[in-house]
């Protein structure tokens, strides 16, 4: 409050943005409970845009969007030239330097360019809880305690991907089934029995299969090679495991490749372009399509929104085409199963 009397007292006009805090939003509850997300003072021409930053609990912090409602004077300031925070973001935590600019104290991030880059990628996308509990009224949750045991095994194998990915620098994001549970239900789907995770081609690296190794995540099979539809699995606890696919990129899409084992056989996934964002999924800050709805849709159909409980890789995906079949001279290299 001291703060805006001491602005007014010095002629500043301000202004408060609120918006509702969906920190408190959940599969019980859709709070409404609104929070400040951004204050502009103005003097004379000139403009302070302050956003307001929260922590999360993926342990990340998060800002929502400059979103004017009704009754905010629209004139105030030239509100289309206020870029930063326009649209929700997540970021990692900065380490702050003191500096003195001007004889003013203020603080800066410790490394300014790779805060101003994650500002470019740091676009967020909130879970749809009121679109997921529509989907629970229609088809039940399962609370069996398979269901249970299976969600508690695919969250701490996220955990321990993610974490394996973002310490080799390796950008990812939730695809197929796991893209599907976090749209649908803001969950995993319990009958799913793996982890899908994406990862663009021109990222991968080398040691991709050794870090997970090492994380105790011993590698299922290997399909495919770098230059054509790569895929890896790692085995987790029990029989929940985790699939990497890796996408290709051509002029008008995306797509990532499997193999059929026994035959050779190849096949082709395709996707429309899209960008990445960052959401908040199982306490964790990972990365999704943008365009997520159009992803899902590619993948599962218009009808993606109906449980199917028996899928075949080879057949169901909306998306799937024949890719021809792989030599068997290659086969020893492009079929490996341990």
């Amino acid at each position: 409050v001291g703060l805006f009397r001491t602005a007014e007292k010095m002629g500043f006009q301000w202004l408060k943005i609120i918006n509702k805090d969906p920190r408190l939003d959940g599969m019980d509850d859709l709070s409404g409970m609104e929070i400040p997300l951004h204050y502009i003072f103005k003097l004379a021409s000139h403009a302070i845009h302050l956003v307001v930053f929260y922590e999360r609990s993926g342990n990340f912090l998060w800002h929502g969007p400059l979103r004017l409602k009704q009754h905010v004077d629209r004139k105030f300031v030239p509100f289309r030239k206020l870029h930063f925070g326009r649209y929700p973001g997540a970021y990692e935590k900065p380490e702050l330097l003191l500096v003195s600019i001007d004889d003013l104290k203020v603080q800066i991030p410790k490394n300014p360019s790779s805060f101003l880059e994650e500002m470019s990628q740091s676009r967020f996308l909130e879970c749809r809880y009121r679109e997921a509990r529509a989907f629970f009224q229609l088809y039940p949750d399962d609370a069996s305690l398979d269901a249970v045991e299976f969600r508690k095994k695919a969250k701490s194998l996220l955990r321990l991907a993610a974490l394996t990915l973002n310490n080799l620098g390796v950008k990812f994001w939730l695809s197929s089934g796991t893209c599907l549970g976090k749209n649908l239900q803001c969950n995993v789907i319990p009958h799913s029995k793996d982890v899908d995770l994406g990862i663009f081609i021109r990222d991968y690296k080398a040691d991709i299969i050794p870090a997970f190794q090492k994380a105790g995540l011993p590698l299922k099979h290997k399909f495919g090679k770098v230059e054509d539809s790569l895929e890896l699995s790692f085995q987790g606890e029990d029989d929940v495991k985790l699939d990497i696919f890796f996408f290709y990129e051509e002029d008008d899409h995306i797509w990532n490749g499997g193999t059929q084992a026994k035959s050779g056989k190849k096949f082709k996934y395709l996707f429309p372009k899209f960008t990445l964002c960052w959401t908040e999924f199982v306490e964790l800050k990972v990365h999704v399509p943008c365009e997520t709805l159009q992803y899902v849709e590619a993948n599962y159909g218009p009808e993606w929104k109906v449980p199917v409980k028996t899928w075949d890789w080879k057949s169901s995906p909306f998306n799937v085409q024949d890719n021809g079949v792989w030599p068997i001279d290659e086969w020893d290299n492009v079929i490996q199963i341990y």
